[in-house]
């Protein structure tokens, strides 16, 4: 097993960037996005020009083939990759939805994950209030889970592919936009997924998420590297494969599919990154032979690398209900190169360079060409400066706090909270001198986009949300109820599209505990809210320490298994030190 120092990259900084450009070389028929991590058709103009439904899909790199290996005909027509394991920013996903929109309309196929939840939402949002058709279908497979509680959701695995499979070729016989969503739909609903591996990942720069002793494996783990619902001792691959399918059948859970002799079925057997093509083979016979002793029809086999958690050793099973339309399109040639199939280019010339080809240029809006307005009441120069330096403290202290951060991240996450916070704070420091003119609201417009541009993931997003829906109440006012009120919009807005609430052991949490302390205290006037500002710190202090004996009902850790949450939430966690050396700056103890 390749240990992180053995990777064949050149930097952690730029593996992504890197890969994708090795995508574009090796694939010359697949175009990048100039200024973005987005491939696109090369036939996009005409494909557009034809009316026909674009279909786009992303996700965290580090998954490869999945996504880029999926565009071509009858397939994808762009897909966005983000950081390794992190989802796509929204600029990201908006700058593909802009690149692909036509009348017909622009279908996302979504990976239930929080992240790719949010972001793709936000896009979505965002191309519909330019007047872009946009639909998505979620594909939440997942057959792990047992617990019948509220949870994060079912996750999507590999058996996405097969729905960009559907979709794709739907669009590409010019199907309507809302019978592609309809089909697909149904088509996610008629499948179950469940993963076993022999060993974790190893993240460029990070290193593995968990470990595995040598006579362990564990089942129904994530493709992010998060430990799995159960760990056993290695066991025949006929075992390994009966134990998933009974899993994935088991009818007490609320995530079982059913499926019954006679059944015609489709399976996807998914090499999760490091397993040998010996192992690999063996794993498809057993398959195979354990479906087709209860009687199910295996009417079609797809094995291969198609969405990998880098060098984990393991395997994905896939079970997909047939039916005449499903058989159809998955059946239809496509020339995405990771089905596999043939890769033609109708504009390549061999001899030439396959490196450095000319990019699609991106389509930018003229009127959101500009930069933020400065609109809103203002304030003081000297609060504003005041301000800026409580922000500064509050990056500063993220930043010091990587280490810690990605420590309590490590049984719940994929050990990066830290390391993700401080790539934010570190943008959000280099805009500080250019916002000194601005208004309040202005300024935090400012550090949304600045958050959205510099990480993705859930934390990219759930901040952005926070620091897009705190402005609006501070365009008309920046009195101290006012700040409140900032604070309780960020709150509505991040349980909204993010799905928690407080109790769910998230940074809602401590953004709560102080937010009732100063609800309370505008009630008794501006006098009693300026002393209370103190006191709803100290509340998000206690709130966050509080997480660690807490259930995951939300993000990521509700995945994991509760007995390894020991420690306090990271993201809760983080908003505890960050309020604690704002205020310090601003109640002058610092």
């Amino acid at each position: 097993m390749a240990s992180r120092e053995k990777q064949l990259i050149n930097k952690a900084e730029t593996c992504v960037d890197e890969m994708l450009e090795g995508v574009v070389a090796a694939y010359p028929c697949i175009k990048k996005l100039q200024g973005y991590r987005v491939l696109l058709r090369e036939d996009v103009e005409e494909y557009k020009a034809a009316g026909k439904v674009a279909v786009l899909c992303g996700g965290g790199s580090g998954h490869e083939p999945f996504c880029a290996g999926f565009i071509g005909r009858n397939m994808l027509t762009g897909a966005v990759a983000g950081s390794v394991f992190t989802s796509p920013p929204p600029n990201n996903i908006l700058a593909a939805i802009r690149a692909l929109a036509n009348p017909a309309g622009v279908l996302l196929i979504v990976a239930n994950y929080t992240g790719d939840r949010l972001n793709f939402g936000i896009a979505a949002e965002r191309a519909r209030a330019e007047g872009i058709k946009v639909d998505s279908v979620t594909v939440a497979e997942d057959c792990a889970l047992t617990s019948t509680d509220k949870t994060a959701g079912r996750r999507g695995l590999c058996g996405i592919i097969l729905v960009q499979k559907i979709a794709g070729t739907l669009a590409e016989e010019g199907r309507p936009l809302e019978e592609i969503v309809e089909i697909a739909t149904k088509a996610s609903l008629a499948m179950g997924t469940i993963g076993i591996s022999l060993s974790a990942c190893n993240v460029p720069g990070s290193g593995a998420s968990f470990t595995l002793g040598d006579d362990e494996m564990e089942l129904g783990l994530g493709v992010h590297g998060e430990a799995g619902i159960k760990r056993m001792k290695i066991t025949p691959a006929k075992n390994v494969i009966r134990t998933m399918i009974d899993h994935m059948t088991d009818t007490t859970t609320a995530t079982h599919i059913k499926i019954a002799s006679g059944d015609r079925v489709a399976v996807v057997l998914n090499n999760l990154g490091g397993t040998s093509t010996l192992e690999f083979s063996i794993m498809i016979k057993e398959a195979i032979s354990e479906l087709e002793s209860k009687g199910v029809v295996v009417e079609r086999v797809y094995a291969g690398h198609f969405m990998t958690s880098l060098d984990m050793a393991g395997v994905s099973l896939s079970i997909m209900q047939m039916d005449d339309t499903r058989r159809r399109c998955l059946d239809i040639d496509t020339t995405a190169f990771a089905f596999p199939k043939k890769v033609e280019s109708n504009s390549f010339v061999t001899g030439n360079k396959r490196v450095g080809q000319p990019e699609i240029e991106p389509c930018v809006p003229k009127n959101l060409a500009g930069k933020v307005s400065n609109i809103g009441v203002d304030i003081s120069q000297e609060n504003k400066s005041l301000m800026v330096s409580a922000i500064r403290s509050a990056c500063e202290a993220l930043i010091n706090a990587e280490s810690f951060l990605n420590d309590l991240d490590k049984s719940a996450g994929d050990n990066d909270c830290g390391s993700t916070l401080k790539t934010g704070s570190q943008g959000i420091l280099d805009l500080l001198d250019s916002v000194l003119h601005m208004t309040p609201y202005a300024m935090f417009v400012s550090m949304a986009t600045s958050i959205e541009s510099s990480i993705g993931g859930a934390s990219g997003a759930l901040y952005g949300l926070l620091f897009t829906a705190a402005a609006a109440p501070l365009k008309d006012d920046c009195d101290e109820s006012g700040w409140v009120r900032a604070l309780g919009s960020a709150i509505t807005a991040i349980s909204k599209y993010g799905g928690a609430e407080p109790g769910d052991r998230t940074m809602l949490d401590p953004l709560h505990a102080a937010y009732t302390v100063l609800e309370s205290a505008s009630k008794e006037g501006e006098s009693a809210l300026k002393d209370a500002f103190g006191n709803a710190v100290k509340a998000a202090e206690d709130s966050a320490k509080t997480t660690a004996n807490m259930k995951a009902k939300a993000g990521r850790a509700s995945y994991v298994n509760q007995d390894l949450l020991t420690q306090p939430d990271p993201g809760a966690t983080a908003v505890s030190l960050w309020m604690r050396a704002a205020y310090d700056v601003i109640s002058g103890k610092k």
